[in-house]
């Protein structure tokens, strides 16, 4: 299926034959340059149950607020193009793996484009904790770098401007990097919030190892245990496209 997958922009496409559904999916940090291939089990799972893809292909920088903007900005005119194409679809499931769970939440409309989010391994460090380096070099040279917003900021935006009240938060249990004790509070202070938590076994890069062995490796290094994990997270996805 992945010979399937279309380039628009930024943006990568695959797309069922009929599709019920839409994702607008953002990865993480730089697995998230090559989308189609990092995260392919769990978006080609997604497709294989009519739900069309579309991924944002992007580098991480230090303005999160801009690149959240620009990434709701492509992914609408995406799915305008989609819906000309296949026609009037429910508004779309936005997903997002680790730091591309933030940009979903500092998006401009502050979620009301979507039916909801499903959050993976939220992801809410100083530039420093996720640039190991920066926290060498920057004093030497005299300047202070930060993510815009930061940590506490993003947290307070979220509590305020975020609108969206259905979101599925999942936490994988040996992930280290994994954020949600924190974000599920700034998401239960909004008076509607109906936020779900669920965990399941594995770690921060569960939802995109199983695609990047297969890339590189062939179908035979497949971990069966690691595949089980990610059907059953493809499932609990593809079910969340469509709001009770």
């Amino acid at each position: 299926m992945s010979d399937s997958w279309r380039q628009l922009g930024s943006i990568w496409q695959l797309r069922p034959p009929r599709p019920r559904a839409l994702v607008e999916f953002i990865g993480g940090s730089y697995l998230a340059a090559t989308p189609q291939l990092s995260y392919r089990r769990l978006l080609e799972g997604l497709v294989a149950r009519d739900v069309a893809v579309h991924a944002w292909s992007y580098v991480p920088g230090f303005d999160h607020q801009s690149q959240a903007r620009q990434a709701w900005s492509d992914l609408r005119t995406a799915r305008r193009h989609l819906e000309e194409r296949s026609g009037r679809l429910p508004p779309p499931l936005r997903l997002g793996h680790s730091l591309g769970c933030k940009l979903h939440l500092l998006a401009p409309d502050g979620g009301r484009g979507s039916c909801g989010l499903v959050a993976l391994s939220f992801n809410n460090f100083e530039a420093d904790r996720s640039i190991p380096l920066l926290g060498d070099i920057a004093p030497r040279l005299g300047v202070e770098t930060e993510f815009s917003p930061g940590p506490a900021e993003t947290l307070r935006l979220i509590s305020r401007h975020y609108l969206q009240p259905r979101n599925l938060v999942v936490r994988f249990g040996s992930d280290g990097l994994d954020q949600s004790e924190e974000l599920i509070p700034a998401l239960n202070q909004r008076s509607d919030d109906a936020t779900v938590f669920q965990q399941l076994p594995g770690d921060h890069l569960t939802p995109a190892s199983a695609g990047l062995r297969r890339s590189l490796l062939g179908a035979w290094a497949d971990d069966p245990k690691r595949a089980a994990v990610l059907s059953r997270l493809t499932t609990t996805v593809a079910e969340w496209t469509m709001p009770d």
